[in-house]
């Protein structure tokens, strides 16, 4: 059985993925902040984990207890994440570095402790929870993009390095998650910018996030779970899976139509 650690267990895509790979078979340690938020994982048969990404002595223990106990990391989910969301000129540089410490640098440190043990064993699997926003970008979303986009560029190289030491690196793509993105995106949006000269702006994109997000309207996170699933399954998996509403055709449009198309896009979705 191969042993699978996934950060951001807690709730929604990292929750359902956890199920998912406990049903399939694999030896799954579920890591979050929020220990009491993954009991019904320990139920099912997970290893719980309490893990900060943004705190080294955290990700050093957590590899050393899989290490300890089931020989290293076969497969590293890194799920771990959030969306900050607020004008460019109203976002305090701290806070942008904390949206990079999470979404890029501790799953980059996670990574890189976890890569001896599979290269040690010449197989494993990193697979990368990107977004759609990886490739597009969405009014007062610079700093979260940003993130992302980073994200994707890292992903490509360290796929290039690790192939010939027989480690699959995949990322995935999700659109609109029925998750909790939306409740953690739009509160601190406001308080940045709801009141500034970008105001108008905020309020509008506050609409438009409810509205897309609301409750039957965005994917259910299951469906990330299955393909995760899936990609694991494979012999020679995508280097890319896309998944999740509106993610089609926003990275379509961006892709084939242009920036200037795609600029007007946006500002039509936020009147």
């Amino acid at each position: 059985m191969r042993t699978v650690l996934i950060t951001g267990a807690s709730s929604g895509m990292g929750k359902d993925t956890a199920k998912k790979l406990l049903s399939d078979g694999y030896v799954v340690y579920a890591a979050a902040r929020r220990v009491e938020k993954m009991r019904d994982l320990e139920r099912l048969g997970a290893t719980l984990i309490e893990m900060d990404v943004t705190k080294d002595e955290d990700l050093v223990a957590a590899v050393a207890r899989i290490t300890a106990e089931h020989g290293g990391i076969d497969v590293l989910i890194n799920n771990a994440g959030f969306g900050m969301y607020g004008a460019m000129e109203d976002t305090d540089v701290a806070d942008a570095r904390y949206q990079f410490e999470v979404n890029l640098f501790g799953l980059a440190r996670l990574t890189q402790l976890a890569l001896p043990h599979m290269r040690e064993q010449h197989s494993g699997s990193i697979v990368n929870i990107s977004s759609m926003g990886g490739k597009i970008y969405t009014p007062l979303g610079s700093w979260y993009h940003a993130t992302k986009h980073a994200l994707e560029g890292w992903s490509d190289c360290l796929r290039i390095e690790v192939a010939p030491l027989g480690i699959d690196v995949i990322i995935i793509e999700p659109g609109a998650i029925q998750t909790e993105f939306a409740d953690v995106l739009v509160g601190p949006m406001l308080e940045r910018s709801g009141q500034s000269a970008y105001g108008g702006l905020a309020h509008k994109m506050a609409k438009t996030t409810r509205a897309s997000y609301a409750a039957g309207k965005a994917t259910p996170p299951v469906v990330i779970a299955e393909v995760i699933s899936k990609a694991l399954k494979a012999k020679r998996p995508k280097t890319r899976y896309v998944a999740g509403k509106l993610a089609r055709p926003l990275m379509f449009l961006r892709k084939w139509f242009g920036d200037r198309i795609f600029d007007r896009a946006m500002l039509l979705s936020t009147r």
